[in-house]
């Protein structure tokens, strides 16, 4: 394959990430502070306002599928007995960590200062906080958040969480930071935060435009980084989803579709949406599937792990504790599967879709469990016809290439056969 096509939106992406990691690794010798933590439910604003420096290990882990690393790590994690059914995210951590915790860049990642776990309906995030305990002599805050079981958050549970931003996670980032909580420091991060989802959202809704101008699983993916790691709540966000933003209007305005990284798709055939998280270790291999089929995926739940801002939430600065505890309650895998299910039906009619696909990821239960029964539900409800695949998150092993490439070339000539029989009829 040819160089990935890279628009200057990812080119910023690119210089951001490295910027902070290289500052990550130079935290220790600076006398910086470290906060590990994770996507979901990530306090970045709060973190950032004690001028701590977020870790997300999640972050690390698909880094290092990426860059064909994780299968090693996975192999080393496995040698000191952890199961092949653990999370492959967490297996691919400890054997980073095992293996001297190089991160993306090629440069040492610092021990953490404090082990910051949000708990936003991922039980495995806490096991893999206890495995983190064990190998780090620090500080631990735990905020815990409750379930959307109903698909609705009521005023005791973000009560519940604002509670323990006060008394735990708050005296704890004064403990690691030496500085005291500044509610203005936080407010005006937060000002910073809605301005860059604003953009954000613009972006994703823009593929109700047909054609779409982007790709909002694989194109997502690079999206949604600097938001749901470091930089909400940043002037570099700003810029970030600013230019982004502008790169897209320009698509939109030349009835452009999304860039792929063979180039711009010319030819829009079918139009999909996406449930599950990507496989990281074969990214591109992929993402190319689709591309060479002029498939396009519209909208995704991925894309909302770390933050469901297209159903009208934006971090509040008048109110911050309680707009952390409501971003912390309203991330996609805290959500009950019949939330779940009405946030993609609205997907399927809104964007268009032609079909809903689901990848299903071996090792991560968060996202996993009940897919099918969801697949079944959307299709009763839209006559939209479903897809199931597998494989996994960062473990090489569990990419079939040839059997995914069977299943997706056989379900869009099922969507086709389905469009011929409507034209005849």
């Amino acid at each position: 394959m040819s160089d990935i096509q890279k628009e200057p939106s990812m080119l910023l992406q690119k210089r951001l990430l490295a910027d902070h990691f290289d500052a990550l690794a130079r935290a220790p010798e600076e006398g910086k502070k470290v906060v590990y933590t994770f996507v979901p439910g990530n306090l970045n604003e709060l973190v950032r306002s004690f001028d701590l420096l977020p870790v997300l290990p999640e972050i690390n882990a698909l880094q290092s599928g990426m860059r064909k690393l994780s299968g090693g790590y996975i192999a080393e994690a496995e040698k000191h007995g952890h199961s092949e059914d653990v999370c492959t995210y967490v297996k691919c951590d400890i054997g980073m960590l095992r293996k001297g915790n190089i991160g993306p860049t090629g440069k040492r990642l610092p021990k953490p200062d404090l082990l910051l776990l949000s708990y936003t309906g991922c039980f495995t995030f806490m096991k893999w906080f206890e495995l983190l305990r064990e190998e780090y002599d620090c500080p631990v805050a735990m905020l815990h958040v409750p379930y959307q079981a109903d698909g609705r958050i009521d005023p005791h549970q973000r009560d519940y969480v604002v509670q323990q931003l006060r008394s735990e996670v708050i005296p704890k980032l004064e403990q690691v930071s030496g500085k005291k909580f500044d509610e203005e420091r936080l407010r005006s991060m937060l000002r910073l935060s809605a301005k860059a989802e604003d953009d954000l959202v613009w972006v994703l809704e823009s593929a109700r435009n047909v054609p779409s101008p982007i790709d909002a699983y694989f194109g997502g993916v690079y999206y949604i980084g600097p938001i749901f790691s470091a930089f909400r709540g940043t002037p570099e966000g700003i810029e970030y989803y600013a230019t982004l933003r502008r790169e897209i209007e320009e698509r939109v305005a030349k009835r452009e579709g999304p860039i792929t990284p063979d180039g711009q798709l010319e030819n829009e055939r079918y139009r999909l949406v996406v449930e599950g998280p990507p496989n990281w270790t074969s990214f591109r291999e992929f993402w190319h599937m689709f591309y060479e089929e002029d498939a396009v995926v519209v909208a995704s739940t991925y894309t909302k792990v770390g933050g469901l801002y297209d159903t009208g939430f934006r971090h509040d600065p008048d109110h911050p504790l309680e707009t952390l505890a409501d971003y912390c309650l309203g991330c996609y895998t805290n959500l009950g599967l019949p939330a779940r299910v009405a946030l993609l039906e609205r997907y399927i009619r809104d964007y268009k879709a032609d079909g809903l696909l689901i990848n299903s990821v071996k090792s991560c239960n968060s996202f996993s469990v009940g897919q099918l029964l969801m697949l079944r539900e959307l299709e009763q409800r839209t006559g939209v016809p479903g897809a199931f695949i597998e494989s996994d998150l960062v473990d090489p092993r569990y990419f079939s290439a040839a059997n995914i490439k069977n299943r997706i070339e056989s379900y869009l000539q099922m969507l086709d056969q389905k469009r011929q029989s409507k034209v005849a009829s």
